[in-house]
């Protein structure tokens, strides 16, 4: 009996020690599981990363910067079709259990042992609540501990926040596949909508993806993709969110997608957009820029936007094709699969209208040809291919570009030659329209602000302002006459040309601009001082790094497109320097204005109208020129277009300037025009500046892209006159009206007062000997020489190089 009580005993004391045993463990397994267990009260402020969505001035959405493509929504914003659809296919209990469905769980152990049979992965049975707490508190690792985390923090999350403020960070925090974060941004890149704007089936599609966007991936998988979400459809109606006839409907729909997710519908805006990117990370930094979810307005013009893209590519089409077939792009055998090979081989043409094709037959100028993507055949336009032959003749088995135009096929080729183009409202400095380059895919670099060349004789409006800036008239004189220098290259002189190659005497110096004269301008320019022309250049905005050599006077400075077309601004608002600039305002994702560019005061502004006089802005920019001086050189680029060099643009009408550049062997081509509401830049040039092949002027070029996109322009912003100073004195000269400053109109027939800028009749040798010796630092001669007289003016040519250096 002893013995039995013995042993009771110590059965007894075993048991006991197991349960304290039991105990410790479970202690110390509590203690180790919650030591890290995160506080679910920090989602009551959880904001996800969220992208900044980037507008056009119109409201159009062009752009998106993110690390992950959110777009977040309150939960008043989300439709019930897509909340009831989330529920039918993921917690259908939701709104009746506390954190954990004891039931669901029970589905899902009892679908768990035919899993591990087969080898699959087990269902977790998680409620939307845990989901979260998976999603934003844990790791998405697969085990009994996570599991039981995800249970205890669904049970304190469902005592800190409300069903809708949790279904809320569900819906926006949830991956959905096609690069989408959350239920707004998936309903964008799958099928472009809004989520107002998504029906029953589309919603219900959205809801097959959290067990596997790549699972049900509507391209690679459509038949996978569509039975999920008929599935979904049918959870709907047996929770009695859709009709069985409802349900009927839907399912019958064809699931159609995007082809692939895109940060905005719009996208002719690349370069634009990724420039605005690039100033909004200097200004707020990359974390807040791509996770901030900031509302970033800018200045872009839409339809401005395209028609600046469309009238460069036309542009550098053009002058590829004046300058020859290059050669296909690729070759095949037209082996099997040659179609997809071929079309891996390119990118997607930047002209949409553009097919990869295959020649199939050549016969003289009849070529045959078959596009790859749909197997389409048909015949090249004869010209094209001729075109084509004459350079490199084309044979079967070239892979090419073609156009389908009148039931033929134009022959295509991407161009070499690249360019930018920017328009620019010179009253406040907005950009209006950014093109960097013929294709954003092909070449990301951004040639209109990147992109530092010579500007050519676009740069001479500069120098003719420096003299109006001093003692020179519209109506001066200036003499168009040989002229050279010391400091040429290898000891030689430098002795600056006109194009033509001939001289024209005495000139004024409208006529010297408006006909692009290079040995003029030199001459001016050693008149006023380089030091001033650099000057005031620089405040102007044009280069901080231009030197005071006088071939800068000719364009042999460098700057790029952006900075140029800003710095003309001046000559047409009224003499301020406006600061170009992308982005309008910016808002937080709580709808606070953070930035504003136009941040100048308005007194009154606040005040309700009572018949009182409106409020008035102080105007935008430094004052850098006179406004007469600014108006003077408006109208003279005027005569630019009316009577010299960029003559091909007059069919645009009165009220239209602007200036040609071309540099030397034809290396780079500008024109810089504008109208009272808007200033174009355009520039056309080999990104490695070999030359652009003989003849290839701005007038060549840049012109009739100025023109092309200027019809579209003038629509908008109507060409009206120059705003006339009021102090200015006006005279009729040559049949001209001029604008003088007070007291100078008297002198608008004599010569400005500079030694080197002779008029009329005079001493030729003892001019060219003096200013030889000026510029070689001699002493002025004394000997005397022959008289003679300046070359009679001759024909004038259509257009005048820089002739650098």
């Amino acid at each position: 009996m002893k013995i039995a009580e013995r042993w009771f005993v110590m059965a007894g004391v075993a048991l006991l020690g197991a349960i304290a045993l039991a105990g410790l463990v479970v202690t110390v397994y509590a203690a180790w599981l919650f030591h890290d267990l995160p506080d679910a009260s920090e989602l009551a402020d959880y904001r996800p990363a969220t992208a900044t969505r980037v507008y056009a001035g119109d409201g159009t959405l062009i752009g998106e910067f993110s690390d992950e493509r959110r777009i977040y929504v309150s939960y008043e914003q989300i439709p019930e079709p897509v909340v009831e659809a989330f529920l039918a296919a993921e917690d259908r209990n939701f709104f009746s259990h506390g954190g954990v469905d004891v039931s669901g769980l029970g589905r899902a152990m009892f679908k768990n042992v035919f899993n591990a049979v087969s080898g699959r992965r087990l269902e977790g049975g998680s409620t939307i609540t845990q989901q979260v707490a998976k999603n934003v508190l844990l790791t998405n690792e697969s085990s009994i501990n996570r599991k039981v985390k995800e249970a205890i923090l669904a049970n304190r999350l469902e005592a800190t926040l409300s069903k809708q403020q949790i279904l809320e960070l569900y819906l926006n925090e949830i991956f959905l596949g096609y690069r989408s974060y959350g239920v707004a941004a998936a309903a964008y890149n799958y099928f472009g909508k809004s989520l107002d704007q998504l029906t029953p089936d589309e919603a219900a599609f959205l809801a097959a993806l959290p067990k596997g966007p790549n699972n049900y991936h509507p391209k690679r998988h459509p038949a996978a993709a569509k039975g999920r979400r008929d599935w979904v459809l049918g959870e709907m109606a047996q929770n009695g969110f859709l009709t069985e006839e409802q349900m009927q409907q839907a399912r019958a729909r064809p699931l159609v997608t995007q082809d692939a997710p895109r940060r905005a519908q719009y996208a002719d805006a690349d370069f634009f957009v990724e420039e605005a990117r690039r100033q909004a990370i200097a200004r707020f930094g990359r974390e807040e820029v791509n996770r901030g979810g900031y509302y970033m307005r800018t200045t872009l013009d839409p339809e401005l936007q395209s028609a600046a893209r469309d009238a460069l590519m036309k542009g550098l089409e053009n002058y590829d094709r004046r300058h020859g077939w290059r050669g296909a792009w690729g070759t095949t055998d037209f082996a099997e699969g040659w179609q997809a090979k071929a079309l891996d081989q390119t990118r997607p043409p930047e002209r949409r209208a553009w097919q990869a094709a295959a020649i199939e037959s050549v016969a003289g100028n009849n070529v045959r040809i078959r596009t790859a993507r749909d197997g389409n055949t048909g015949s090249l336009i004869a010209e094209d291919a001729a075109w084509a032959n004459a350079n490199r003749p084309l044979k079967r088995g070239d892979l090419i570009f073609v156009e389908a135009r009148g039931g033929q096929f134009a022959l295509k080729q991407v161009p070499a030659v690249n360019g930018a183009m920017v328009a620019i409202e010179p009253q406040s400095g907005r950009v209006l329209a950014m093109v960097g380059g013929y294709s954003h895919s092909l070449s990301s670099f951004n040639r209109a602000t990147q992109a530092e060349r010579q500007p050519g004789s676009a740069f001479k409006p500069f120098v003719y302002a420096t003299a109006l800036e001093g003692d020179y008239t519209p109506a001066s004189i200036v003499l168009d006459a040989p002229i050279s220098f010391a400091g040429g290259p290898n000891g030689t002189r430098w002795s600056p040309e006109n194009y033509s190659r001939e001289y024209y005497g005495p000139q004024t110096l409208r006529r010297g601009l408006e006909l692009s004269r290079n040995v003029m301008t030199v001459r001016l320019a050693q008149a006023v001082g380089m030091k001033n022309v650099v000057d005031l250049s620089k405040r102007m905005g044009v280069s901080d790094t231009l030197q005071p050599n006088l071939s800068v006077s000719l364009g042999a400075g460098e700057t790029t497109p952006y900075r140029l077309t800003a710095a003309y601004a001046a000559f047409v608002n009224g003499g301020r320097r406006v600061d170009p600039y992308l982005i309008e305002m910016v808002q937080d994702r709580d709808g606070e204005t953070i930035f504003r560019a136009d941040d100048r005061a308005c007194r009154g502004c606040d005040r309700a109208f009572s018949g009182q006089e409106s409020p008035k802005l102080e105007q935008r920019g430094e004052q850098v020129i006179d406004p007469i001086t600014a108006y003077q050189i408006s109208s003279m680029l005027e005569g630019v277009v009316q009577r010299g060099t960029a003559a091909s643009a007059r069919g645009l009408g009165r009220w239209v300037g602007g200036k040609t550049g071309t540099t030397n062997e034809y290396r780079s081509a500008w024109f810089v025009g504008f109208s009272s509401d808007i200033v174009v830049g355009v520039f056309i040039g080999f990104d490695d500046n070999r030359p652009l092949g003989s003849g290839e002027t701005g007038a060549t070029g840049p012109v009739p892209v100025f023109n092309d996109f200027m019809q579209v322009a003038l629509r908008k912003r109507p060409a009206r006159p120059f705003v006339r100073p009021k102090n200015a004195v006006f005279r009729t000269v040559n049949g001209i009206e001029e604008a003088f400053r007070p007291g100078t109109e008297r002198r608008r027939e004599e010569q400005a007062p500079r030694p080197q800028v002779p008029t009329g009749p005079q001493n030729y040798n003892d001019i060219l000997r003096r200013e030889e010796e000026e510029a070689a630092g001699l002493p002025p001669s004394t000997a005397p020489t022959p008289p003679t007289t300046p070359p009679p003016a001759k024909k004038e040519p259509a257009e005048d190089l820089s002739g650098l250096y």
